[in-house]
């Protein structure tokens, strides 16, 4: 099964460059809602394996990124195509809902 992979803020503008969807999800460990929509994500990785590269980052330990898309909530995750936000879903959803979304730029 494949997963969601945690990057680091200095993987994270190589990420945007290359061209295609990416899922961010901003996460932190002591955060209850984003470990109910963890198994989403990971979810979201497998389905769109080579479609779509799904990452997380842990805000406890990158806050850079965070800073620049003014991530003021968690979870946060944002869908970016060709290197540009798309779309931002803050806080608890289903899987449908993210799956929708990110339906919506293949």
């Amino acid at each position: 099964m494949t997963k969601a992979v945690y990057i680091q803020d200095s993987d994270f503008d190589n990420l945007l460059t290359s061209s295609g969807l990416v899922v961010v999800d901003y996460t932190a460990s002591w955060c209850g809602p984003c470990k109910l929509i963890s198994p989403f994500i990971d979810e979201l990785a497998e389905k769109y394996e080579g479609r779509a590269k799904v990452v997380k980052v842990d805000l406890d330990h990158n806050k850079e990124n965070a800073k620049k898309y003014n991530i003021k909530s968690i979870p946060a995750v944002l869908i970016f195509k060709d290197g540009e936000e798309v779309e931002r879903l803050v806080g608890k959803a289903s899987y449908e809902t993210f799956s929708q979304a990110l339906e919506k730029y293949l």
